[in-house]
């Protein structure tokens, strides 16, 4: 698979540039500004996760054309510690790190496609689609 786009995230100002990156490529496939918004904030919550809990990893940006349908794969990857128990960090108002606890479920709310592989001591990979109505 090629990435047109991605990010490397090591500092918090590379979850700036992760958002700014999807709303751009976002608008460029014509997403209204609701869902530029939806997708800028499943990134920035993708990035801060690789932030606070990898240390660094990859968002990787794919514009998608299937079925005559038009999109965007946002994949946020990394080799940290990974996720022992993948149906907690999915229950509503869990976090680790004391925040609001949207995290992975509102990333999932905001998004049409939703997938997360986690092994401990690996690493973890998420992949979020949004299609274009």
């Amino acid at each position: 698979m090629e990435f047109q786009s991605s990010v490397k995230i090591v500092t918090e100002w590379d979850i700036v540039a992760a958002r700014q990156l999807g709303r751009n490529v976002s608008k460029e496939l014509g997403f209204g500004t609701v869902d530029q918004a939806r997708i800028t904030t499943a990134i920035s919550e993708l990035a801060r996760n690789i932030y606070l809990y990898a240390g660094k990893g990859h968002i990787y940006i794919e514009k998608l054309h299937r079925a005559g349908k038009n999109g965007l794969l946002v994949i946020a990857s990394d080799k940290g510690p990974g996720i022992p128990d993948i149906r907690k960090v999915m229950e509503d108002g869990y976090s680790t790190s004391g925040g609001l606890g949207a995290g992975l479920p509102g990333v999932k709310r905001l998004m049409d496609e939703f997938d997360i592989e986690s092994n401990v001591g690996e690493g973890t990979e998420i992949k979020a689609v949004k299609w274009l109505r």
